[in-house]
């Protein structure tokens, strides 16, 4: 691939992420596809494994930019309604209510409430089918540091499903290898039935990122 930016082509790091994405297979995929990003095919691997998504169902995408995880949902189970949020703004998605905002804010959190149709302070009588959070912070470089700001962002969003879901609901969440993880995944075992952390085929192998899926919430 030829660089025609001047600025672009100066920095090595610039250089090697174009270079892995015009040799990557998924992005060529997601471009034939129709998706916006390779990340559409995380949340396909997981499902086609752990067969989560129905038609018509309520659905809440954390972290939901550029919009690939509310396509697929859109596009696959078109009856679903769908609730999507980011810092960033995507372009609509038919079938797809969007926000743009900071998830951790109390007015980002009171418009999925309105629109869930939740109280903020039970758990367990949620209405959402599906909660997933592709939630990740602005990493720094320091392992350390980038694994403690993802905890954060993954707890923000187990705390919220805990309120959100119905009972036999779905969790399915970004995480960062790290110790602090098993912590949480033990609390999480304590209301759902199943809980497994994985990392799928089409995650970069050079990537810390894994994924919680936690299902058959119990309230």
């Amino acid at each position: 691939m030829k660089i025609l930016n001047k600025k672009i082509a100066a920095h090595k790091s610039s250089v090697a992420w174009l270079q892995r994405q015009a040799a990557d297979p998924y992005v060529a995929r997601a471009q034939k596809d129709g998706y916006r990003a390779r990340a559409a095919y995380k949340i396909i691997e997981i499902n086609d494994r752990y067969h989560f998504f129905r038609d018509g169902q309520v659905v809440v995408d954390l972290g939901a930019a550029p919009g690939s995880w509310s396509q697929y949902v859109a596009r696959e189970f078109p009856k679903s309604r769908i609730f999507a949020m980011d810092l960033l703004e995507i372009k609509p998605i038919n079938g797809v209510e969007f926000y743009q905002g900071d998830f951790t804010t109390d007015e980002a959190l009171r418009w999925l409430e309105d629109k869930l149709n939740i109280p903020h302070d039970e758990i367990g009588g949620g209405t959402a089918d599906v909660v997933m959070s592709d939630m990740a912070p602005n990493t720094v470089g320091h392992k350390k540091t980038d694994h403690l700001r993802q905890m954060v962002l993954l707890e923000y969003a187990f705390d919220f499903a805990l309120h959100a879901l119905k009972q036999g609901g779905t969790f399915v969440a970004k995480s960062f290898t790290g110790g602090t993880t098993n912590d949480l995944l033990k609390q999480i075992k304590e209301h759902f039935e199943d809980v497994h952390h994985i990392k799928p085929p089409s995650s970069r192998k050079d990537s810390v990122e894994m994924f919680i899926v936690a299902t058959g919430f119990k309230g």
